[in-house]
């Protein structure tokens, strides 16, 4: 696996829309202050050509328009790293234009953002063997009071929080279900008012429910590389000639895979055909455990499936170790994890930690 140089001092962010754009609020206020704080902070920023555009559909501009964007910068040796302006719905269609042979073969960089953006993400760790990382998008940077996660995510393209080769990074202690940000509220910080409270299932099955949530039968550990993202993305991968994870499990057959998971449109039933999607795929067949991210339709039910049982119902049988409703994205503070990094998960009571090495 390969990874990037950190961002320096006075180093510069390149900004891309491979997804949507900031073209509309509250994201092109908070995409604004976010570059005023960065350049306060002595980075220097370079705007990709769709930054601002709003003529694609699903997308910020034409699929031909977003990878030429991503090869261009990417390939630019005046930028040091890469920040996504947002997720977004058809990201799928520019994974055509974007030319994963010549990142193979350039210096690696950097590449940050989340949910639509796993089109990127992932596929740079599977086609690229180079890491990247699944988090924060630009304009919650806007915000006027930077959470812990954004510092921890800032943290990790900078290496301030890299110690022996490693990064570890815990759960936050509370998350946000509602958004106070609109229109008229673009730098508003996140709403953290619920409690993290992870599920630890260190064999995989949920037992009895508490309250509507599956009790905690322990504390787990699980070690591997680290591969995943949005699932609203990944089932589109399945298939296509850019499913290569049958040749990254190949690769890392020794190490397994530490699959995270999260979803966005994904209701019960939908996710429920989404895992076993994944697993028929034969994606699962190295896999060593599972971190799941709060789906953005938390606490739905639909015909007797709830959230865990969409996912626990399909992997339970391999008796591995699933983490749950853990801080990985839609629903914020999101820890940044380093996609296709060498990890160690482990859980203790209501905590948890990721170790991430650069190996």
């Amino acid at each position: 696996m390969r990874y990037p140089e950190f961002l320096g001092n006075n180093g510069t962010i390149g900004f891309i829309a491979p997804a949507f754009g900031c073209a509309i609020q509250p994201y092109k206020s908070a995409f604004a202050a976010a570059q005023s704080k960065f350049v306060d902070m002595g980075y220097k920023i370079k705007l990709g050509p769709n930054c601002y555009a709003s003529d694609g559909i699903g997308i910020s501009s034409t699929p031909a328009k977003c990878g030429a964007e991503l090869n261009e910068f990417y390939r630019d040796d005046t930028v040091d790293i890469l920040m996504s302006c947002g997720g977004g719905e058809l990201m799928c269609e520019v994974v055509p234009y974007i030319d994963f042979d010549a990142i193979s073969k350039s210096k690696p960089k950097w590449y940050m953002g989340y949910s639509d953006n796993t089109n990127f993400t992932f596929l740079s760790a599977v086609l690229a063997d180079t890491a990247s990382i699944y988090g924060p998008c630009a304009p919650a940077y806007g915000m006027k009071i930077w959470h812990k996660s954004l510092n921890d995510a800032l943290y990790v393209l900078t290496g301030d929080k890299v110690k022996d080769g490693s990064v570890r990074l815990s759960g936050y202690d509370k998350w946000e279900m509602f958004s106070l940000k609109d229109e008229e509220n673009p730098y508003v910080p996140y709403n953290t008012n619920m409690e993290l409270g992870i599920i630890s299932l260190p064999d995989g099955h949920i037992g009895s429910y508490i309250e509507g949530r599956p009790e905690t039968t322990g504390d787990l550990s699980m070690s591997g590389r680290l591969l995943g993202g949005c699932m609203d993305c990944l089932i589109n991968l399945i298939g296509t000639k850019y499913d290569k994870v049958a040749d990254f499990n190949n690769r890392y057959s020794e190490d397994g895979v530490i699959w995270f998971l999260e979803s966005c449109d994904l209701g019960p039933i939908d996710l429920r055909r989404a895992m076993w999607h994944l697993r028929q795929a034969g994606w699962f067949d190295n896999a060593k455990g599972f971190i799941i991210g709060r789906p953005l339709k938390y606490g739905d039910v639909a015909m007797g499936v709830d959230m865990y049982g969409a996912v626990a119902d399909i992997i339970s049988d391999m008796n591995l170790p699933i983490l749950m409703d853990a801080d990985i994205g839609h629903h914020p503070p999101m820890i940044p994890v380093i996609c296709g990094s060498y990890a160690t998960v482990t859980t203790k009571g209501r905590d948890y930690t990721i170790e991430m090495q650069f190996k």
